[in-house]
C-alpha cells in the first residue's frame, strides 16, 4: 500500500483519461496507492480541492499559498487558518522558500517570502497541524524559521527534497520528514539516492508532485499519482530492502504526521498495518 504524500489533483493532465480525474486516481488505486494528499498551492484553490475529497474519500487536502505564486494581497495568520478550518484541511501549504528564481530587488523578494512563510508556520502552530514546506536554494533561511515556529512535536515535511543531507538531519531533529519524488529516479540524482539509503526509514515519505517530475521510466511525461510506485521502488533498491516494506513504513509515517488523514484509512489498510507490525 502505498500513499502519495503531494499531488496537485487540480492541475494533472488528465488527456490520458479522457479529462476523467477519476480514472487517474482508479489507475493508481490498482497499482496499491490508497491515499492521496492535494496540496493547494493558492488558497484559492481549496474550496475545490474540498469538492474533490468529498467526491473521492481516499484524498485530504492541504490550505495554504506556494512561495512563488503572485497575489494581489498577503494571506494573514486568520485568513489561512480560517481557510484550513472551514475545509478540514490536515496540512499547511505549500509553503516554504524558492530562491532559484531571484528577481531584482532579490531581498525584497527574498523578506516577502520570508514573511509569507511566517504566517504559515505560525497558522501551523494554532492549528497543531503539520506544514508541507517547498525549499529551495534557502537552506538556512528555512531551518531557522522551522526552529522558531515550529514545535517539533507537530513537525511537517520538506517535500520534494533536493537539498543536502545536513539539511535533512536538522530537519528530522526538528520532527520532520523528508519527502522524496521522481527526482530520485534521475540519473543525475546520485545524492539524492544516498540520502535515501542514510536516512531513517522511518522519517521518510513519498510523493509524486504529480503533473512535475515524472519518475523514470515516464520521464517527459506529464506526472500521475499512480506513479509513486516507481519512487517507492528506487528507494528499495538503494536500500537493499523490500518495495513492500518501503510502502508499509512511509505510509505508517505519514499517519504519523498528518494525523488528521488517520481516520480515513480503510479497515483493510489497518489490519494489514497491524498484520505487519507496523500500526
Amino acid at each position: 500500500m502505498f500513499i502519495d504524500s503531494h499531488c496537485h489533483l487540480d492541475r494533472l493532465d488528465l488527456s490520458a483519461y479522457e479529462g476523467d480525474l477519476g480514472a487517474a486516481l482508479e489507475a493508481a488505486r490498482v497499482r496499491g496507492v490508497r491515499q492521496f494528499l492535494a496540496i493547494a498551492v493558492t488558497l484559492e484553490d481549496v474550496p475545490g480541492l474540498a469538492a474533490l475529497s468529498r467526491i473521492h474519500q481516499d484524498v485530504v487536502i492541504s490550505a495554504g499559498v506556494h512561495p512563488l505564486h503572485d497575489v494581489a494581497e498577503e494571506p494573514s495568520v486568520d485568513d489561512i487558518k480560517e481557510c484550513a478550518e472551514a475545509h478540514q484541511a490536515v496540512a499547511i501549504g505549500e509553503t516554504g522558500l524558492d530562491y532559484h528564481y531571484d528577481s531584482v530587488p532579490r531581498e525584497r523578494q527574498r523578506e516577502r517570502q520570508r514573511e509569507r512563510f511566517t504566517r504559515h508556520l505560525i497558522a501551523a502552530s494554532d492549528l497543531e497541524l503539520p506544514v508541507v514546506i517547498h525549499t529551495r536554494e534557502a537552506k538556512d533561511d528555512t531551518l531557522a524559521l522551522i526552529r522558531e515556529h515550529t514545535d517539533p512535536a507537530v513537525g511537517g515535511v520538506l517535500h520534494c527534497f533536493t537539498e543536502d543531507l545536513d539539511m535533512a538531519r536538522e530537519a528530522v531533529r526538528h520532527g520532520f520528514y523528508i519527502s522524496l519524488s521522481g527526482i530520485v529516479t534521475f540519473r543525475n540524482a546520485g545524492s539524492l539516492r544516498e540520502l535515501a539509503r542514510r536516512l531513517p526509514l522511518d522519517r521518510l515519505l513519498i510523493e509524486t508532485d504529480s503533473p512535475y517530475l515524472a519518475p523514470v521510466p515516464h520521464r517527459g511525461k506529464p506526472n500521475e499519482p499512480q506513479w509513486v510506485v516507481e519512487v517507492a521502488e528506487c528507494i528499495a533498491r538503494e536500500r537493499g530492502i523490500s518495495v513492500d516494506e518501503v510502502a508499509m513504513q512511509t505510509t505508517v509515517n505519514f499517519h504519523r504526521l498528518f494525523r488528521a488523514a488517520a481516520p480515513q484509512v480503510s479497515d483493510e489498510m489497518k489490519a494489514s498495518l497491524a498484520q505487519a507490525g507496523l500500526s
